[in-house]
């Protein structure tokens, strides 16, 4: 009896119940990825280098954490998605400037990388579904995914905003009616919610990065001029409050996914 109870506690998902409070606080951690990230390499001018070697070391440590912990932690998960998303500011910054592949470059690799993750996983797996992450080897493929998908995001917002010339509101509004899309085909059509899934969180990343880019990009650049430490911390403040406010659950067990389309 004992062991049964054991088991049915091993089996649980170690992320949470993907609800509409899921997606708010995603996006606020996307949003605080690009300011905080701005913060580090640009305000504080360490550079795109020092400052994904800063956030990367965060991000494993985290990692490293969240796949150690026995169960979902609402704090540490979404720790670890903020340390993603703001590693995968700086990390799409340096591939794209200093590496000088330009904001196109940058975006095919990463989505080849991305593109790579999720087929090792299907294919060692035989799913993608996020409710089959509870063991360390899921957890793996799940936060190697979820990282390049946080850094796909920053290049593919930069590339619109930018290289498209439609600047960060226009970037905000075609992220925004992507994410709209996808979410009519979730209440009206049989599309599998897996891919669903990943096609709004990878949407969610840009998304986040031009509504970063908006607060505190100059006036004469189309932002607000707002300071980034100071966005930072509002937008910090806002997660903590969604976290206090909006229940916390984990995910289904990865047996229950079975009535989920895949």
């Amino acid at each position: 009896m004992q062991d049964s109870a054991k088991s049915a506690v091993a089996s649980e998902s170690k992320v949470p119940e993907v609800t509409l409070g899921f997606w708010i606080i995603k996006i606020a951690a996307t949003t605080l990825g690009e300011t905080g990230g701005d913060t580090v390499t640009m305000t504080l001018n360490w550079g795109y280098l020092a400052g994904t070697c800063l956030f990367l070391g965060a991000l494993v440590v985290l990692v490293a954490a969240q796949i150690r912990a026995q169960k979902f932690h609402p704090a540490l998960y979404w720790a670890t998605i903020a340390a993603s998303t703001t590693f995968g500011t700086t990390m799409a910054d340096f591939a794209d400037r200093s590496l000088g592949i330009g904001y196109t470059g940058g975006a095919t690799l990463l989505l080849a990388c991305l593109v790579l993750v999720l087929g090792l996983w299907y294919r060692t797996e035989g799913t993608i579904s996020v409710n089959s992450v509870s063991t360390p080897r899921a957890e793996a493929f799940y936060w190697g995914a979820i990282t390049f998908s946080q850094t796909l995001g920053t290049a593919l917002g930069d590339w619109i905003a930018d290289t498209g010339d439609m600047g960060y509101r226009g970037g905000a509004l075609i992220f925004a009616a992507g994410l709209a899309i996808v979410a009519a085909l979730y209440f009206w059509t049989r599309i599998s919610r897996v891919t669903l899934f990943w096609a709004a969180f990878i949407l969610t990343r840009p998304l986040g990065a031009t509504v970063g880019d908006f607060l505190d990009k100059p006036l004469d650049q189309g932002g607000l001029a707002l300071s980034r430490p100071l966005a930072s911390i509002v937008i910090a403040t806002f997660m903590v409050i969604c976290l206090l406010l909006i229940p916390q659950r984990a995910g289904q067990h990865p047996g229950d996914h079975a009535t989920e389309r895949a």
